[in-house]
């Protein structure tokens, strides 16, 4: 599907932001459109990436696991 042309409805008042926005940046509409699709993708990954943090929190119970970890990777020298 890259490079094809694709058509989206919005409201009046989000067309003329975004042309406010696009005249303000020096960008075309299809670039800050571009940039705003960027932006969610990444914040949806994070979000994602933060869920997962948050899900496994606490399940770790054998002690400081950094001094294990460094007890891990003594042994690999």
């Amino acid at each position: 599907m890259a490079g094809q042309k694709a058509r989206i409805t919005i409201s009046n008042e989000e067309k003329c932001w975004l042309e406010s926005y696009s005249r303000a940046k020096g960008i075309s509409l299809a670039e800050a459109i571009h940039k705003a699709i960027t932006r969610l993708i990444e914040l949806e990954h994070q979000s994602t990436y933060q869920n997962l943090v948050a899900q496994t929190k606490g399940i770790w119970k054998k002690g400081d696991g950094l001094k294990y970890q460094k007890r891990l990777r003594s042994e690999w020298e």
